[in-house]
C-alpha cells in the first residue's frame, strides 16, 4: 500500500474521515482525526504536528512539538465509527531535525527487527502472542484520601448461583473449571465469534477463540503469527476491536492481568521463532526437535527474563498474577509440554515450520512493540553468546521438594524487582541503539513515579481487614 493506494482507496470507499492513531509510551492507541479531503501525498512525508507534552512519558513542556508521521502499509477502514473512517498507525518524529523519536514504541519495533537483520541471523521473527482478557458485565472503582474499593459483576460469576435473576438458571464455571466448557455454561461464544470476524475483516488471521480457566468471562483469541512489527500493529488491533464489540454489546473488556481474587489470572504467552530466506531456523535435532540456534535463543531469554518482564509484565497488578506456588510461570526453566515452565517448546506438530519457543511469563496489559522487541534482543544475545539454557526440566516444577525448588531461578516478585533488573541488565537491550539510554530510563522513572509510587503510598482496604483492631 503506497501513498497513491490510500488516496485511491478513499475515494473508492466514499471515506469521510481520516484517523491518525499511534501508541502512547505505556501502551495505549491515541488518535485524532481529519476530514479525508485534507490527506495528500505530501501528509506521509511532513506529517502533522501535535502536543507531545500532553502524552504520558513523553515530551516536557519547553519542547512540546512533535510530529506523526502515516504509515501508508496500515491502512484499515475503522469497524465502529458512523461514518466511513480510514484508520493510517503513524510513527512518531522531531519537527526540527525529523529523526524518529527514541520513545516511540513503533520506531523501537522497528529498530529490533532491523537489528535482527543486521546481525546475519535471520531476516524475520515471528511472534503469536495468545493473549487472554475478561469479558465483565458491570466494573465500579474507586480510589480517594479516605475510601478505596472496586466491584466486578458477571452472569458467569460463579459467586451469583443465588443471586436473583429473574430467573436465576445457574451454567456458572466455578473457580478454575472455565476451560473449554460448551454453552449454556459459556455465556460468550457468539460474542467471541463476533470479535472474531471484526478481526478477520480487518485482514488479522485468527486460529481459535475459546473460554478460559476462570469464572466470570475469561476468554481468548488467538492470532496467527505475524513479523514482530506487523503483530505489535495487530495487537492495537486486536484490544481495540475487542473492548468496542463488548461495548455495543452493553459489556467490558480488560487486558489488566489479575482481577479476580483466587482465580487464574491473564496471560500472553509469546511464541518466538527466526526464520532466515524462508527457513524456520529454531528447527532441527536437538531437544524437542529444536536446533542448537533454539536452544541458545531459549538461554538468552532465561538470562534475561527478569529484566524483559519490565517490559513483559508493566503494571503492578502484573505480580498478582506472577505468584510463586501456582499455575503461573515464575520458574525461569524450560520444558517441551510442560506448561508451568517459564518457557514451552509446543509439541502439537512435528513440521519444522511450527517449531517455535513459548514464553509465558508475559501478560496482555503489555505494549506489544515494546515486550516483542525486548523478547527478540534476549533472544539475538542468546544466539550470538552462544548461552546454554541448561537442562530441561521435565517434570512438575510445583512438586519438586524446596531445596531443588530453590535451585530454579524465579521471574521478579513485583514491579520493583523488574524495574531493577532492567536497570542491572540493559546492554543486551541497547545494542543497536534498539532501545536507548533515554528510551529505558524514562521507562523506569515514569513506572515508578507514576504506578509503584501512587500503589505504595494508598492503605490497601484488605489491610483494614488484617489490622484495624491492632
Amino acid at each position: 500500500m503506497t501513498p497513491q493506494d490510500v488516496l485511491k482507496m478513499i475515494k473508492e470507499k466514499n471515506i469521510k474521515m481520516v484517523d491518525m492513531r499511534f501508541m502512547d509510551f505505556p501502551g495505549l492507541w491515541q488518535h485524532f482525526s481529519i476530514p479525508a479531503g485534507e490527506l495528500d501525498e505530501g501528509n506521509f512525508e511532513d506529517g502533522y504536528g501535535f502536543d507531545g507534552s500532553s502524552i504520558r512519558g513523553w515530551q516536557p513542556i519547553h519542547a512540546s512539538d512533535m510530529i506523526v508521521i502515516p504509515d501508508p502499509v496500515t491502512a484499515r477502514i475503522d469497524p465502529f465509527f458512523q461514518e466511513p473512517t480510514l484508520v493510517l498507525i503513524c510513527d512518531i518524529a522531531d519537527p526540527v531535525t525529523r529523526e524518529a523519536y527514541s520513545r516511540d514504541p513503533r520506531h523501537i519495533a522497528k529498530k529490533a527487527e532491523a537489528y535482527l537483520k543486521s546481525s546475519g541471523i535471520g531476516d524475520t521473527a515471528y511472534i503469536g502472542p495468545e493473549a487472554e482478557f475478561f469479558v465483565f458485565d458491570d466494573i465500579r472503582f474507586e480510589s480517594k484520601s479516605n475510601r478505596a474499593s472496586y466491584a466486578i459483576d458477571s452472569v458467569e460469576g460463579i459467586w451469583n448461583t443465588n443471586r436473583d435473576e429473574g430467573p436465576n438458571l445457574g451454567y456458572k464455571p466455578r473457580h478454575k473449571e472455565g476451560y473449554f466448557p460448551v454453552p449454556p455454561m459459556d455465556k460468550f461464544q457468539d460474542l467471541r465469534t463476533e470479535m472474531v470476524l471484526v478481526l478477520q475483516d480487518l485482514g488479522i488471521d485468527i486460529e481459535a477463540q475459546h473460554h478460559e480457566v476462570a469464572t466470570a468471562g475469561q476468554c481468548e483469541i488467538d492470532m496467527r503469527f505475524k513479523p514482530l512489527l506487523q503483530m505489535a500493529d495487530q495487537l492495537m488491533w486486536f484490544k481495540y476491536v475487542l473492548k468496542n464489540v463488548a461495548y455495543r454489546h452493553n459489556r467490558t473488556v480488560t487486558f489488566m492481568p489479575k482481577p479476580l481474587f483466587e482465580d487464574n489470572g491473564s496471560g500472553m504467552h509469546t511464541h518466538i521463532s527466526i526464520w532466515k530466506e524462508g527457513n524456520p531456523l529454531f528447527a532441527g535435532d536437538k531437544y524437542a526437535g529444536l536446533s542448537q540456534m533454539g536452544l541458545y535463543a531459549i538461554g538468552g531469554i532465561l538470562k534475561h527474563a527478569r529484566a524483559i518482564c519490565a517490559f513483559s509484565n508493566p503494571t503492578t497488578n502484573s505480580y498478582k498474577r506472577l505468584v510463586p506456588g501456582f499455575e503461573a510461570p515464575v520458574n525461569l526453566a524450560y520444558s517441551s509440554r510442560n506448561r508451568s515452565a517459564a518457557i514451552r517448546i509446543p509439541m502439537y506438530s512435528a513440521s519444522p515450520k511450527a517449531k517455535r519457543i513459548e514464553f509465558r511469563t508475559p501478560d496482555p496489559s503489555c505494549n506489544g512493540y515494546l515486550s516483542f522487541s525486548a523478547c527478540l534482543m534476549a533472544v539475538i544475545d542468546g544466539i550470538e553468546n552462544k548461552i546454554d539454557p541448561g537442562d530441561p526440566l521435565d517434570k512438575d516444577i510445583y512438586g519438586l521438594p524446596p531445596e531443588e525448588l530453590a535451585l530454579i531461578p524465579s521471574a521478579p516478585g513485583s514491579l520493583d524487582e523488574a524495574l531493577q533488573a532492567l536497570s542491572d541488565d540493559s546492554d543486551f537491550l541497547r545494542k543497536g541503539d534498539v532501545f536507548t539510554d533515554d528510551a529505558i530510563e524514562m521507562w523506569i522513572n515514569y513506572k515508578t513515579q507514576k504506578e509503584i509510587n501512587p500503589v505504595k503510598l494508598r492503605p490497601h482496604p484488605h489491610e483494614f481487614m488484617l489490622y484495624y483492631d491492632i
